[in-house]
C-alpha cells in the first residue's frame, strides 16, 4: 500500500523502520512541527522527521492536522493507509476521510483501558500487572475505534515508563506491519472495542511528580517508575528541588517518619507511610545525577533533615 506515517517521537522510531523496510510505499510522514530543545534552546526536528530525511522520504510538519495546505497536500499524496505512532496531535474530519482504508493508530495499551495520552505511565502507577499494544482505526472519539489487533507484554516489578515503552515500541512495531499486510490482503476486519473495561490515561504533568512521602511505599515506587524518564519524579531538600530515579522498597528496614532521611554507608532510607525506601540515583538542581550514598555523603546531614 502507498503510506503515510504521522509520528513524533523516538517511540515511533521502531514502527517507522518496519515500515521502511516492508513492501509497502512510505510517500511521507507527518511530524510536529520542530520544537525548541536543550540548554541552548535551539529548534530542532523531531525524531520522526529526522529519520525521514535520512531515507529521503518527504516531511510534512503542519502546525495543525487542519491545515489547508497540510490537507491539499495529502489529497495529492493520495495515501491508501496512514498508520499513525505518538503524533501527538488531534485528527480533524478533513483529514481523516482521505486515506480510502483510514488511519490505524498503534496505541500502548489493551484498549479499552488506558485510552489517552499517558497509557504506560498510567498502567505502572496503577500497578497493572499486564499492559500491551493495540491497532484500531482512528475516529473523532479518543481511542474509541475498532481494533485490527493486540499484543500483551508483562509488567515487571523494576520497570519504568521508559523500559516499558522501550519493549512497546519495537514488539508495536511488528504488531503495525502485520495490521498493514492483513489490511492489504483483505483477511483483517476491526472489532469494536468492548463497552466495559473503560479507564482513561490523562497526561502526567511535571507537579505529578512531586513524592508525597506521607503515602505507602508500594504508591512511591509506582510513582517514581511511572514519572521516569519524563515528566521527572521529585522532592524537595533544604528547599531545593532534587530529581528522583526508581527507589526500592525495603520492608525490613526500622521505620522512618515520612520524608526522614537516614544515611548509611552504602545507601539512603527515606521513610514513608508504611516501610522506608532505598533512594537510588538522585539529581540536586544545577547538578549532575549521581548514587544517593554520594549525595548524602557531601551534605553532612542532620538530624532535622527530611524530604518533602
Amino acid at each position: 500500500m502507498r503510506l503515510v506515517f504521522a509520528g513524533t517521537p523516538e517511540t515511533a522510531l521502531p514502527a517507522l523502520r518496519a515500515l521502511l523496510g516492508s513492501s509497502h510505499e512510505v510517500a511521507a510522514v507527518v511530524t510536529r512541527p520542530d520544537g525548541r530543545s536543550g540548554r541552548g534552546r535551539h529548534l530542532s526536528a523531531s525524531p520522526v522527521a529526522s529519520l525521514a530525511a535520512e531515507a529521503g522520504v518527504e516531511v510534512l510538519k503542519p502546525a495543525k492536522a487542519r491545515d489547508p495546505e497540510f490537507l491539499d497536500r495529502l489529497r495529492e499524496i493520495a495515501p491508501d493507509c496512514c498508520p499513525v505512532v505518538a503524533y501527538g496531535a488531534l485528527l480533524p474530519r478533513e483529514a481523516l476521510d482521505i486515506p480510502r482504508r483510514g488511519w490505524v493508530n498503534l496505541h500502548f495499551s489493551l484498549l479499552p483501558a488506558w485510552r489517552g495520552a499517558a497509557p504506560v505511565q498510567r498502567a505502572i502507577l496503577h500497578g497493572d500487572d499486564v499492559t500491551g499494544a493495540a491497532t484500531f482505526e482512528i475516529e473523532e472519539g479518543l481511542d474509541t475505534g475498532p481494533v485490527y489487533g493486540v499484543l500483551t507484554e508483562p509488567i515487571l516489578p523494576t520497570d519504568t515508563t521508559g523500559d516499558l515503552l522501550g519493549r512497546l515500541a519495537v514488539a508495536g512495531a511488528s504488531l503495525l506491519l502485520d495490521t498493514m499486510n492483513g489490511i492489504e490482503a483483505g483477511v483483517l476486519e476491526p472489532r469494536p472495542q468492548p463497552t466495559e473495561g473503560v479507564s482513561h490515561a490523562a497526561k502526567l504533568n511535571p507537579e505529578d511528580g512531586h513524592v508525597d512521602w506521607k503515602s505507602p511505599a508500594l504508591h512511591i515506587d509506582r510513582l517514581v517508575r511511572a514519572c521516569t524518564p519524563a515528566p521527572g519524579a521529585w522532592t524537595n531538600f533544604r528547599d531545593t528541588r532534587v530529581k528522583l530515579g526508581p527507589v526500592r522498597p525495603v520492608p525490613d528496614a526500622d521505620k522512618l517518619s515520612p520524608g526522614e532521611l537516614r544515611a548509611g554507608k552504602n545507601e539512603v532510607l527515606v521513610g514513608t507511610a508504611t516501610h522506608p525506601v532505598a533512594l537510588g540515583d538522585v539529581q540536586p538542581q544545577g547538578k549532575r545525577g549521581m548514587a544517593a550514598a554520594d549525595w548524602a555523603r557531601g551534605l553532612n546531614l542532620i538530624g532535622k533533615d527530611a524530604l518533602h
